[in-house]
């Protein structure tokens, strides 16, 4: 990125000017600027960097003594930290005091420190070099700037030749003058996470230096970026248009078929249709269910769990569509509800799709789950009804067998008890007490672990295992609830958003236990400028900052791997995402499907045993080296994850991504298409 030097004297210059940037450095050492108004310049989205130079302010206050000099230093810059700074230089001639308290601000409130060095007489060597980048990086720098003075190409190639001994996403490092005019660019293409210029109309920081406005033209050209109206430029005094994100199929399917099994109405608020919905619809009104749709409200009358059971039980077969929940909800529920053996059948994807492990928990329930070919495969045969007890089994096959016996043992006439061993996708497992608990339903549960679960305040990611103890002889009452918004559809958008300009949603619940929160998590390991107003149900904005390489457990959140892979690609560094092998039976082999889909863009990735390992670059280096992501042809094996995640990789391809099922993007969010035009015309 490009990060423009304001020194200005005014601090209403000085907000004004940021305004225009993409980024920005302000200069604290030359802008007097009060806590108010530091407050109100680094609480702004724009990603900033805090600077102010100890030499600098005795040079403009000649009465300044060294050591007010550094009290002034220190004050401004944790004021600037504390206000919401993105970065903190602080020079590698710092007093180690100083540094220390300064450090201490920025690890408190997720500021990057940068330690930085000037030689504005000439350019060490390489050996003296290497050594001061080690320096600033021992001493607390999380990112190590270095600027010399080049008085030949040969001390500018000197400075850029130490990209190939550190991590470029830790290093800033190009030259000043004539000789090292080009390095101010060429630092990006090794990989910087950024670059300086100086505000067009205003004169260099140093010899050498770009202006802004130069710099966008020669990095960016004439590329739009998403959210902003003119060509080049991440710059924009309009706001950003929002989108609404359609409401969680999680959260739906689970209430819809709860409401189905009341006996009385129920009202879901701000539903949106889509094709798992919609089959979870239909099986309400398998179960004796009135539905309708009054706005965005979802009315459902339910018909009580007698007259639910009397007719799957007298129809014989239950149609569960193309969702892969919605089978493994209604297998436990239909051998507690239906007296006779009843045929469950899908389509799609679903059809054939081997469902792992459900047999041998259903058979733990005195339940027999059969297919054609004896796998455990849509159409499947449920026989037997669903036995209260207590047991134990693991829960590496996923949570949606587990959601369906939370929903079907309440129903049973006895007390249950069971354990889940090794649990995951636990936030799924939550999201179905959570619907219960509306509904009328009671559960109580225990997450156990080790020292590291202890340590962790009961992290779900270090949970061995989980007890639920449900009681018998209960029944669904009806229920008035608002459908949270859809955080696997949202991440699409925020990623977009963080690569390629800028998004605002809305919708959202940052208080949600949806998985696929943890995008927010992601994205703000990788460095995204992440920000949300009027607290947990406020818009979430997004906007371009640089991105490093993170690291992330997905297993908890398959659904996103796809699109965090596509992050991936655009994070300078090696991203790695481990719980791979959840990914196997979902609407594709998914890990398989986006090794496939990054090898044909480009992309250096593997996987190695669970952890897909992907080798980044920023955008800014992909464009200036030509190496954007490949166009073509894709296919997204009818996995409307994969569909989503190449429309958001479209947007940093070399040519147009063609898509070879649109469609599938029907069974979680039809709109998809529609709303990612909207969002980047």
């Amino acid at each position: 990125m490009i990060c423009t030097t304001i020194q200005k004297e005014d601090p209403e210059e000085v907000i004004k000017a940021v305004s225009r940037c993409e980024m920005a450095e302000i200069r604290l050492d030359s802008c007097d600027m009060g806590p108010e108004r530091i407050q109100e310049c680094f609480s702004m989205d724009v990603p900033l960097v805090a600077t102010c130079r100890i030499a600098s302010l005795m040079e403009k206050n000649p009465a300044m003594t060294e050591a007010a000099a550094v009290r002034t230093s220190e004050e401004r810059l944790i004021r600037a930290i504390i206000a919401g700074a993105r970065y903190a230089d602080v020079e590698i001639e710092a007093p180690k005091q100083m540094v220390k308290r300064v450090a201490l601000a920025a690890r408190e409130n997720g500021t990057v420190l940068i330690r930085s060095y000037h030689n504005f007489k000439c350019t060490d060597s390489s050996d003296d070099l290497k050594s001061i980048v080690e320096k600033c990086l021992y001493h607390d720098g999380e990112i190590a700037k270095i600027v010399t003075m080049a008085v030949s190409d040969e001390d500018s190639d000197r400075v850029l030749s130490l990209y190939g001994s550190f991590d470029p996403s830790k290093l800033i490092a190009f030259c000043m003058g004539g000789h090292g005019r080009d390095s101010r660019l060429e630092c990006l293409k090794k990989g910087a996470p950024f670059t300086y210029a100086a505000l067009d109309g205003d004169p260099p920081a140093a010899p050498g230096q770009w202006s802004d406005r130069e710099m966008y033209r020669a990095v960016y050209g004439g590329r739009r970026f998403v959210g902003y109206p003119d060509a080049g430029m991440c710059v924009s005094d309009r706001p950003c248009r929002q989108i609404r994100v359609p409401s969680s199929k999680s959260f739906a399917q689970r209430a819809i078929i709860a409401a189905a099994l009341c006996d009385g109405m129920s009202h879901l608020r701000h539903y949106s249709d889509c094709g798992d919905n919609a089959a979870a619809i239909a099986v309400a009104r398998s179960l004796g269910a009135d539905v309708s749709i009054d706005g965005d409200t979802l009315v459902i009358k339910g018909a009580g769990t007698e007259r639910a059971g009397s007719l799957v039980g007298a129809s014989g077969t239950l149609h569960v569509g193309e969702s892969g929940l919605l089978a493994r909800l209604m297998m436990p529920l239909v051998s507690v509800l239906s007296p006779v053996p009843v045929t469950l059948t899908g389509e799609k994807t679903l059809s054939g799709r081997i469902l792992s492990g459900v047999d041998g928990i259903m058979e733990r329930f005195g339940v027999k789950i059969s297919g054609q070919d004896g796998l455990c495969r849509v159409p499947l045969r449920i026989n037997g009804r669903l036995v209260p007890c207590r047991t134990d089994f693991s829960g590496t096959d996923g949570s949606q067998i587990i959601s369906g016996l939370l929903m079907a043992l309440p129903l049973a006439g006895k007390n249950s008890s069971f354990t889940v061993h090794d649990p995951v996708s636990i936030p799924y497992m939550f999201i179905t007490v959570d619907i219960l608990k509306k509904f009328g339903i009671k559960i109580s549960d225990e997450l156990l672990g080790g020292d590291d679960f202890m340590l962790s305040s009961g992290s779900w990611d270090f949970c061995s295992d989980i007890v639920f103890k449900i009681k018998g002889g209960q029944r669904y009452t009806p229920a008035d609830l608002d459908l949270e918004g859809d955080w696997s559809t949202a991440a699409n958008f925020l990623v977009a958003g963080a690569v390629f300009g800028r998004a605002e949603l809305s919708g959202l619940d940052t208080g949600s236990i949806q998985a696929d929160l943890s995008i927010m998590d992601i994205l703000m390991d990788a460095g995204a400028g992440l920000s949300q107003y009027d607290g947990n149900d406020g818009n979430i904005a997004v906007q371009r900052a640089p991105l490093r390489s993170f690291t992330t457990d997905a297993s908890q959140c398959p659904d996103l791997f796809p699109i965090i892979s596509v992050l991936a690609a655009f994070c300078q560094g090696t991203s790695r995402i481990s719980g791979v092998r959840r990914l196997s039976h979902k609407e594709s082999d998914r890990g398989k499907a986006i090794l496939e889909m990054l090898s044909r863009m480009g992309v250096n990735a593997a996987i190695e045993e669970d952890t897909l390992i992907i080798e980044g670059h920023s955008l800014d280096s992909r464009i200036l080296t030509g190496t954007l992501l490949k166009g073509g042809f894709y296919r997204t094996c009818h996995d409307h994850r994969m569909a989503m995640a190449l429309s958001v990789a479209s947007l940093g391809a070399d040519s147009p991504i063609e898509i070879d099922d649109r469609d599938c993007v029907a069974k979680s969010c039809p709109m998809f298409f529609d709303l990612f035009k909207s969002f980047v015309s």
